[in-house]
């Protein structure tokens, strides 16, 4: 037989009973568990509306990069605007009335200047009396009016100057009432201006300027576009195999002559009851050459791989791990440990030489 790339194969064909004899070969060897999936940006999260109306300014546009707090879409909604214009028109009004020269004060302080002088004059006139009384010029009827007329008008003074203090809270206090509900009409319209959390590129928009926009309705794809993972899924039977930090091969569709290497991080403890699968997060080992999330790919999870493994066709292994092998004295069936195992071949731990020739019979089921 002929000697190929170093590695020793012998295939002896006895097709009177469909039989093949063959060497176990001495190569690396790698069992895994495939997966699907996609590549995802990392931070990547769709823009929800926290409100509904029209998209009045679309700010962004496909690809385009955006730092955290940057406005994507500002959207208008006529019964939030005029509950933000009332709000605003209420803190105008109440710190117009709370200055100095509102018509309001200027009352007040009016009516106070008035009862001050009021008060000025009966106090000179309550003098006036009280030195007529004391030489008997006047009578105590009158001189007990005018004292009368003189306590009035000083308590409509302190009274005056006492509604002006009062009004003039209360006016404080409209003031802060306003300025809150405003503050909370201004929450509310901030809600109309949709921004990013992240900074990040823009990977999609889910609408366009006018159209109506509901409440919890997505708008946006953002995320990094310089840094991907990868979600696989992998079927449910091959759950007790992952373990975080095995080894990933990956083809992704979009770059069909590479293979990228990543590392399983995280897997979730949920079951896809629909697709009898759970998810698998991969880093990534190396940067994409382009920054597209959403690219499909295949994956395989190495479980456990070996350098130099005595391999063996699957085919040529029986029921209850025995083979057949050619001696010179006829066929004889031995007894072997397994190893490692892929779809079409298997490594044979222990119980077989690398010189033995095997028996294989083409018409087994695989195993």
């Amino acid at each position: 037989m002929k000697q190929s790339s170093g590695i020793l194969l012998f295939l002896l064909i006895a097709c009177q009973n469909n039989q093949e004899f063959v060497k176990p070969q001495v190569k690396p060897l790698m069992e895994a568990v495939y997966a699907s999936g996609f590549v995802v940006s990392k931070d990547e999260y769709e823009v929800y509306s926290q409100a509904e109306g029209y998209l009045s300014e679309k700010l962004v546009m496909d690809g385009e990069d955006v730092k955290r707090g940057d406005p994507l879409f500002i959207i208008e909604s006529e019964q939030q605007s005029s509950r933000y214009r009332l709000a605003k028109e209420n803190y105008d009004m109440a710190v117009s009335n709370y200055k100095d020269d509102s018509p309001v004060l200027q009352e007040l302080r009016a009516s106070i200047q008035n009862a001050k002088t009021k008060m000025q004059f009966d106090s000179l006139n309550f003098v006036r009396y009280s030195n007529l009384i004391s030489s008997n010029a006047t009578t105590r009827l009158e001189y007990d009016r005018i004292k009368l007329l003189y306590d009035n008008s000083r308590n409509d003074y302190s009274l005056q100057q006492s509604r002006y203090e009062k009004t003039r809270n209360q006016l404080f206090i409209e003031v802060q009432n306003a300025q809150r509900q405003l503050q909370i009409a201004s929450n509310k319209s901030g809600h109309y201006t949709i921004r990013s959390q992240v900074e990040c590129k823009v990977f999609k928009t889910m609408k366009d300027k006018g159209e109506l926009v509901r409440r919890n309705e997505p708008v946006a794809v953002v995320g990094k576009d310089n840094a991907f993972y990868l979600e696989l899924n992998v079927d449910e039977l091959d759950v007790q195999r992952i373990r975080t930090g095995q080894e990933v091969l990956v083809k992704i569709d979009a770059y069909p002559d590479k293979v990228f290497g990543a590392i399983v991080t995280k897997i979730y403890p949920l079951i896809n009851k629909q697709q009898q699968s759970i998810r698998v997060d991969a880093d990534l080992k190396e940067s994409l050459p382009g920054g597209f999330s959403g690219l499909a790919l295949e994956a395989n999870i190495i479980i456990r791989s070996k350098e130099n493994a005595l391999v063996i066709p699957k085919a040529a292994l029986l029921p209850g791990d025995s083979l057949l092998i050619n001696t010179s004295d006829g066929t004889k069936k031995i007894k072997v440990v397994r190893g490692i195992e892929t779809l079409d071949e298997v490594e044979i731990a222990d119980g077989l030489d690398s010189s033995a020739s095997l028996v294989v019979n083409r018409s087994n089921s695989t195993r």
